[in-house]
């Protein structure tokens, strides 16, 4: 094993690169959730209404709709028909996540996702293994079941247990017991389930993975074949089966990550040392060759884990 391959994950992109070049996804992801739950929060806090509401349904400087599109389907399943404007907000986001990617939603608004990083964080520094990992398919059912129970009950189900929806309620009006929502979710992801919240039973998420399945972002990895396996780009992925058809693929297959899961964090990109990966469109057909010979015996250490 080579000396390079104990460094900590994304070591050798902060030596070759420099720090804030090897976390710019990752800082701007956590500017703009700040950004927006500011925004939310100027209202209840400071009086300044230039948004009011919050990410189920807004309105901005008293024109500008956006309604949640989940919402609004478990509304309308629940028999619940919207009214035109709320109509016309989900229309707007609907679109909006369906060009850019809808689970870019889970990396860059959703206020659960630094708790769920946070929670990942813990998880690696416990040294911890990964836990029970739910199958692929139970983010569906899940999703399934919150629709059978809204058409059920007459009601927008997912509301009453929404960490989001607490998170928000908990920052305006105080801590309480919505705050235990967002608790579980950090415990369950830290003790339980490895990025088990987000990836594998959040049904927004999943919501908006199938709303942006055939959107126009897209990451590539578009210098395949400079790949050395450290593996870091795996260890840092909160969806890492997605990485491998698009990195270990052929000179035949595209290079770009296709899968839905993907939440376009970015961070892939800020981590690898050897620049294989960037933001570009699904159109993108520039030939790729495919991987070179493997160049390391083994993963980095950090990663190996997360593989």
């Amino acid at each position: 094993m080579s000396a390079k391959t104990k460094h900590p994950v994304g070591q050798e992109a902060i030596e070759k690169f420099g720090w804030l070049r090897a976390h710019r996804f990752l800082l701007l992801r956590r500017f703009s959730q700040i950004f927006f739950l500011t925004l939310f929060l100027l209202g209840p806090w400071f009086g300044i209404w230039w948004v009011k509401g919050n990410l189920s349904g807004s309105l901005t400087f008293n024109f500008l709709p956006l309604t949640d599109p989940f919402i609004t389907v478990q509304g309308m399943v629940a028999g619940h028909w919207p009214e035109m404007t709320a109509l016309i907000g989900a229309v707007i986001v609907g679109v909006a996540y369906a060009l850019i990617g809808g689970r870019v939603y889970c990396s860059w608004v959703c206020p659960i996702n630094p708790v769920t990083d946070g929670a990942h964080w813990v998880h690696e520094k416990l040294g911890m293994q990964k836990g029970w990992q739910p199958k692929h398919n139970t983010k569906y059912w899940v999703l399934g079941m919150v629709l059978v129970v809204s058409a059920a009950t007459g009601t927008i189900a997912w509301e009453f247990v929404n960490p989001i929806s607490m998170l928000h309620r908990g920052l305006v009006f105080g801590m309480g017991f919505a705050w235990a929502f967002v608790v579980a979710v950090f415990l369950f992801d830290v003790f339980v389930s490895r990025r088990g919240w987000c990836g594998h039973l959040c049904p927004v998420g999943t919501f908006y993975g199938l709303l942006g399945a055939k959107s126009v972002l897209r990451v590539s990895a578009v210098e395949r074949a400079a790949c050395d396996d450290c593996m870091d780009c795996f260890a840092v992925c909160p969806e890492m089966h997605v990485i491998s058809p698009a990195l270990r693929g052929g000179d035949g297959d595209t290079p770009l990550i296709l899968s839905p899961d993907c939440t376009n964090c970015g961070r892939c990109i800020d981590v690898c040392a050897m620049d294989v990966f960037k933001f570009t469109t699904r159109f993108d057909d520039t030939p790729v060759p495919g991987r070179a010979q493997r160049k390391r015996t083994q993963p980095a250490s950090g990663a190996s884990k997360a593989a």
